[in-house]
């Protein structure tokens, strides 16, 4: 499954959905997709998915299991969802995904 995040005030971001749904979780919100943020809470939900990153890097690193495959953390996926958060923050616009 894949998930969508959009915005008015930037570029469509997709993500695989197990990732979405942790992201979801991190900004305190259910795995319902489809789903929106009001422009009115969109700070907020960025502050606590940066928290969440943050508290994320500071766990021990995860062992690499397949020497072939890098390890992509958490805080590297969240990146273009932190980037769409902020611009919508700044634009005050609503943040939808399905």
């Amino acid at each position: 499954m894949l998930v969508t995040f959009s915005t008015d005030a930037y570029a469509d971001i997709t993500m695989f959905g197990d990732i979405a749904f942790t992201m979801l979780e991190m900004m305190g919100h259910s795995k319902t997709v489809p789903g929106a943020i009001l422009a009115e809470d969109v700070p907020e939900a960025l502050n606590r998915l940066k928290a969440a990153i943050d508290a994320e890097k500071a766990s021990l690193p995860v062992e690499d299991q397949d020497e072939d495959e890098p390890v992509v953390n958490l805080a590297d996926r969240a990146l273009p969802l932190i980037d769409l958060l902020t611009a919508a923050a700044k634009a005050e616009s609503n943040v939808m995904w399905k």
